[in-house]
């Protein structure tokens, strides 16, 4: 009886794959397979396009990028003068006057409240770990000093105007 059925079923199996080869082109991939040949060679054009476009959008953005840095390096060219305290300890996350970064804006806060906030994070009343790391090796007189300067911002740069 198993004979039988494995008779029966590679029969079948042969008998389909005749069929398959006499239908023609088919059994070769046939149109089907210049149909997805096209459709390959589409894709593969686009997406070099897509790459093009992104490389000179990544082209441009690098461009932008090392002139923000050199406007950076250049310190307070166009804009008022900083103390090294501050460009040392402060610009590189709240920006060279303050307008912020990757940390948020300083500038037009008070002197009072830029301190009180220096304090709050090193009490550890405000949670912020790169802001507590920043500030772990400065006295009060630091704060004093930088806050007074960043609260002194806003009026240098309207003196600027």
């Amino acid at each position: 009886m198993k004979n039988i059925i494995v008779g029966v079923i590679t029969f079948v199996i042969l008998g389909s794959m005749v069929y398959t080869v006499s239908q023609g082109t088919a059994f070769q991939g046939g149109q089907a397979a210049k149909i997805i040949e096209n459709v390959s060679k589409t894709q593969t054009t686009v997406s070099q396009q897509k790459t093009q476009v992104a490389t000179e959008k990544s082209d441009r953005d690098i461009e932008a990028e090392k002139i923000k840095s050199l406007k950076d390096k250049a310190g307070n060219a166009a804009a008022f003068k900083v103390s090294e305290n501050y460009k040392r300890k402060c610009a590189s996350c709240h920006g060279a006057t303050g307008e912020g970064a990757v940390g948020l804006p300083l500038f037009g806060q008070s002197a009072e409240q830029l301190y009180s906030k220096l304090l709050e994070f090193k009490s550890g009343k405000r949670d912020n770990p790169i802001m507590k790391n920043a500030i772990m090796n400065l006295n009060e007189n630091d704060f004093k000093e930088l806050s007074a300067e960043i609260g002194d911002f806003k009026a240098r740069s309207e003196a600027l105007k």
